[in-house]
């Protein structure tokens, strides 16, 4: 029997802290007497096991009386295996007489309750007792071992669990959280499991559902071993089949949720820096990316639109409300969008937003039942409990206020951050106000100005100007106005707050268990909310902490959705749990302008995209910290329009470094949006394929479709965008070249010149400009591009909704067997449910002797294919393909076969 080699692991949590790599031994904190933990521990044995239709049941009663290694041994434990579906095995093992700690199903709602027999299963469930209750699952077509405890003794203590698994030494580990190593994962080291701000032969999957804080070892030194140490909770294991990564991601999908479909124009170009000093610079920036003809589909404002920092609230004197919505009108009139951050902090002060917080007592309590306070940007603050019943009522409250359409910021999605939750007051904390003084906290605001020259789109920024003004400061900070006419909230639920929290017991120590996890500080509470306050459903911060960032994601697309009921929400967060993206998209938190982390953001893509469910992801684009230079914005600007989710995004006091200011930069980013563009809806169908399945259709690794090939299983400076593009951007300082993997099993055409490539395997590409980047079709494929660019001037559609008005090409790029096949979705990019009739769904099919085009198509304007023409032309760019015939299955008068635009790319 074999041990599986290739393995993608998802733990529960995907934070936004860096997972640590710990060189050391990572057994060497078990030693006690120079024994190891499985000599100290005798584990449990398996009793009365009852193997039912659809798996497994038993009792683990401990053996002897425990080790006592972090604590009192739980004597007798509940086992329960179940295949849930063909593909799927669930394991849960929990304390057999009381109640433990679970992820809630408010925060990650588990699939529909169903089995399978255990005989129809793709996998099997063992249990041994020698020498003592192990268990072993295996795939039953090829007989390989998928995960073993066999050898290693489980200690589940009330603060500690620990259960390992052997591996095969040339393991392929791909997965477990948001972290800073390369795609796939090194095979010695810790990787821990605690949201804090920061800087094959076949492939299965391992699923490990558990909020609390955890350590995942790895060891290779003689067998490779992988070891759970957790704070808490349950084992709770799902295991998936595969046998294919494609399959992995859509059985835990299933478990998971499958992501949120985006709107279109959120796959636009995004402009955002921490540090723009007044609605003035934001209003320069808009202009000046109008006249460097760079496409800027939606401006973003950090914190600093805030007076003093406060959530809810914009500075009078620097971002009145009437200069803000002006800048908002002008967007929304040029087809563009606008987005602002929010925080969770709320500053402990006299006002609206705070004041109705109390009222509403959803702010976080320490046992004494006074406010938790800590330090954030506002100086003292309070924290949201999202786990009260009052919160909904309260955060929808306050979007309807601030951002109502006709008197507040009428934003087009929203930006939330610090949400792990950041603390700058280190514990204890015994002075929030203190520390807030010491820190600077709120920061010092940039002086007030008058515009300093004309800005184009203001024309009473203009000296000759004579009609009427808008304010140019306000008298006092706009809050928000009152609730929208006809709004409903739910009334307001009195709570009583619990003292003890549940599920431990007085003894147990929730700021310093006995267990430490490896997150880089001195205890869990580090620059973070205290881990022993009690949220108003009894549950500990200690047991939930790593929910905090995706409860807020929660609540906010409920507070969205109340602004615009039938509109996708877009929205970005920092910190995330399993399943987020479900509801919200990430970005990859603050990086900086280094080469090193130009390179490390497509693992980390990667890892969100194709393994966490998660497509809507990217990085900072030229980096947040340090200063960029010109060659690495140019790069950057290149391969973040490869990003799903596509931001320039700048650090206060660094060097601006928005795309127009530098020539090169200003040139890689106009033919980078070009690119894009074109590929626009290529990537929104794939997009609408993830959501509706769980398949990996936006990003995903070489290996995902070439399994086979060795080479590719280790490449995380190349990726496939979507089924059919592959990306190899120059990834070293001062070269033009790059030495890119092309897998043999497919040939490959130059996106550009659609030239094939002569060679496959590894393959040096030179003479790569900082304006550039090399991109690949897949031979196979067809692929719908829009015609982005003005063949006549070179200018690019401004907006992705002119960008829709845009008639489509097909590109056949024909595959080994002179065959291709394509796939397009057109919707109408903003609905959460499309109208009848409202959608074009096509399959494109080169079978060797024309093409066929089958599917259904909309009648609504603007539906079809090319706006206002409706029509597709045809040319082909082959003397032999001349008498090349059409098959529609749809066409009529409406649309002529005869004038489909075809270039037909040979293999010859």
């Amino acid at each position: 029997m074999r041990l599986a080699r290739n393995v993608f692991l998802v733990a529960a949590v995907a934070a936004s802290t860096l997972l640590l790599r710990v060189a050391a031994n990572p057994f060497s904190i078990f030693a006690r007497d120079g024994k190891g933990i499985d000599e100290l521990c005798a584990g449990y044995s398996a009793q009365n096991v009852h193997y039912t239709w659809d798996g497994v049941e038993a009792e683990l009663v401990l053996i002897g009386k425990g080790c006592g290694l972090y604590g009192k041994d739980i004597e007798k434990l509940k086992l329960v295996a179940k295949h849930e579906d063909r593909s799927r095995l669930h394991v849960t093992i929990t304390d057999a007489k009381s109640h433990r700690y679970e992820v809630p199903e408010s925060v990650f709602p588990r699939p529909k309750p169903s089995s399978v027999s255990s005989k129809k299963s793709d996998l099997e469930f063992r249990v041994s007792n020698t020498p003592s209750f192990s268990f072993t699952v295996v795939r039953k077509s090829n007989n390989e071992i998928l995960f073993s405890s066999d050898s290693y003794s489980l200690v589940f203590q009330d603060q500690y669990i620990r259960l390992k698994t052997a591996l095969p030494l040339s393991a392929n580990i791909y997965g477990l959280g948001e972290h800073s190593d390369g795609l796939r994962l090194p095979t010695n080291g810790t990787r821990t499991m605690w949201s804090r701000d920061s800087y094959p032969r076949g492939t299965h999957g391992v699923f490990m559902l558990n909020s609390n804080g955890m350590d995942i070892k790895f060891n290779d030194t003689t067998v490779t071993t992988l070891e759970y140490n957790m704070l808490g909770g349950i084992i709770d294991l799902y295991f998936f089949a595969g046998p294919s990564a494609e399959d992995v991601a859509k059985q835990y999908a299933v478990v998971a949720g499958i992501p949120a479909m985006v709107p279109y124009w959120g796959l636009g170009f995004h402009q955002c820096r921490y540090g723009y000093q007044d609605w003035i610079q934001v209003a320069e920036v808009i202009a000046n990316y109008s006249i460097a003809k760079i496409p800027l589909q939606t401006m973003w404002t950090d914190i600093d639109y805030m007076y003093k920092r406060w959530v809810f609230t914009v500075d009078p004197e620097r971002f009145p409300i009437d200069r803000v919505r002006q800048i908002v009108d002008l967007l929304h009139e040029r087809g563009q969008n606008y987005i602002m951050m929010v925080d969770p902090a709320i500053a402990y002060q006299d006002y609206p937003s705070f004041n109705r917080a109390v009222e509403d007592d959803v702010l976080m309590r320490e046992r004494d039942g006074s406010i938790y306070k800590g330090v954030v940007w506002p100086g003292v603050t309070a924290f949201p409990d999202w786990f009260h019943p009052n919160i909904d009522k309260y955060w929808t409250g306050e979007f309807q206020r601030f951002f109502d359409p006709g008197e507040g910021v009428d934003i087009d999605g929203v930006w939330i951050d610090m949400n792990e939750p950041a603390n700058f007051c280190k514990y204890p904390c015994p002075s929030p106000e203190q520390v807030a003084e010491e820190e600077g906290m709120p920061p010092v605001p940039p002086p007030v100005r008058d515009p300093p020259r004309p800005i184009p789109g203001f024309p009473d920024t203009y000296p000759d100007y004579d009609g009427s003004s808008v304010a140019r400061r306000d008298a006092q900070p706009f809050m928000g106005v009152g609730l929208s006419r006809g709004l409903q909230l739910a009334p307001r639920a009195d709570v009583p707050r619990p003292t003890t929290p549940l599920f431990h017991s007085a003894s147990e120590n929730l700021l310093d268990p006995p267990y430490s996890i490896k997150n880089d500080a001195p205890n869990l509470s580090y620059r973070t909310a205290h881990t022993n306050l009690i949220h108003a459903n009894g549950l500990s911060e200690y047991d939930t902490h790593n929910l905090y960032g995706t409860m807020m994601s929660l609540t906010t697309r409920t507070a969205m959705l109340s602004r615009r009921p039938t509109k996708r929400p877009f929205i970005i967060t920092r910190s995330t749990f399993a399943g987020a993206g479900h509801s919200v998209g990430k970005w990859l938190g603050d990086n900086l302008s280094t080469w090193e982390q130009y390179r490390f953001q497509v693992a980390g893509m990667l890892n969100f995209a194709a393994f966490y469910q998660m497509p809507l992801v990217g990085s900072d684009v030229c980096g947040f910290g340090d200063n960029a230079t010109e060659e690495l914005c140019a790069r950057w600007a290149t391969l973040g329009a490869f990003n799903p989710f596509y931001r320039n995004h700048n650090e206060l006091g660094k060097r601006d470094h928005e795309f127009y200011l530098w020539a090169s930069v200003t040139a890689a980013a106009r033919n980078a949006i070009g690119t894009r563009f074109r590929l626009l809806d290529y990537m929104y169908t794939n997009f609408a394929r993830q959501s509706a399945s769980g398949a990996p259709k936006v990003l995903k690794p070489l290996w995902f479709t070439f399994p086979t090939d060795d080479k590719t299983w280790g490449l995380d400076l190349q990726f496939l965008f979507g089924d059919n593009v592959l990306v190899s951007p120059v990834t070293e300082q001062g070269t033009t070249s790059v030495t890119a993997y092309f897998p043999p099993e497919a040939i490959w055409y130059d996106f550009y010149t659609h030239e094939k490539l002569q060679k496959s395997g590894w393959v040096k590409l030179t003479g790569i400009e900082t304006t550039d980047i090399p991109v690949h079709i897949r031979g196979g494929a067809i692929l719908p591009l829009r015609l982005a660019v003005d063949q006549s001037t070179g200018d690019i559609a401004m907006t992705t909704e002119e960008l829709r008005t845009r008639d489509f090409e097909l590109v056949v790029a024909l595959g080994k067997d002179g065959k291709a096949y394509g796939e397009l979705y057109v919707d109408d990019g903003v609905s959460l449910v499309q109208e009848n009739g409202g959608i074009t769904d096509l399959e494109f099919i080169y079978d060797g002797k024309g093409l066929k085009v089958k599917g259904t198509v909309s009648k609504l304007p603007g539906r079809f294919l090319g706006g206002n023409h409706k029509q597709w032309y045809r040319r082909n760019i082959r003397e032999k393909n001349k008498n090349e015939k059409m098959k529609c299955d749809f066409c009529g008068s409406n649309t002529r076969p005869s004038d489909l635009l075809t270039e037909l790319l040979t293999s010859v």
